[in-house]
């Protein structure tokens, strides 16, 4: 049998009764499962007739994880900000010394330490997921304009 298929359960639910020497009875429960494999990513698919409770939690357990995930964009920012910090407390005297403790190329790390200077409003709207991150050509029409367009209605970040 292939690596794939390892792990795939079919089946009813089952109890097992197994009676212990010193008395009592040792339980085992078998529950039906697959694990599949979508990618990189790894889900329980729960049989058709699972209670609704159940599902209910996994979708919101689901949703919170995603949520909770950092995007790189945020990750780079996080990254500015402590780099900021560490410079204005003296710990580091240069990006110099940051990008060789930290492992990562002087340019790149110069270019990730200029989040640090971006706009209140821009970092709430990166926080909050509202501003769409988006490569290629450079920007022909002023940064306000950009931003009105990429940055999804706020009454907050419609006071520019």
């Amino acid at each position: 049998m292939s690596k794939k298929h390892r792990g795939h359960a079919k089946g009813d639910p089952v109890t097992y009764q197994t009676p212990l020497p010193a008395g009592g009875v040792q339980m085992e429960t078998f529950l039906p499962w697959t694990l599949v494999r979508r990618g990189l990513k790894k889900q329980v698919i729960t049989p058709l007739d699972a209670p609704r409770e159940f599902l209910d939690e996994a979708l919101r357990e689901r949703q919170v994880r995603e949520m909770a995930q950092d995007t790189p964009l945020m990750r780079a920012l996080g990254l500015a900000h402590h780099w900021q910090r560490l410079l204005d407390e003296g710990r580091f005297s240069s990006m110099t010394e940051i990008a060789a403790a930290e492992g990562i190329d002087l340019g790149q790390a110069s270019k990730m330490s200029r989040l640090a200077q971006l706009a209140p409003d821009l970092i709430e709207a990166i926080a909050l997921g509202r501003l769409e991150v988006w490569r290629g050509s450079k920007i022909r029409t002023p940064w306000i304009g950009v931003l009105r367009l990429r940055v999804r209605f706020s009454p907050a970040l419609m006071c520019l």
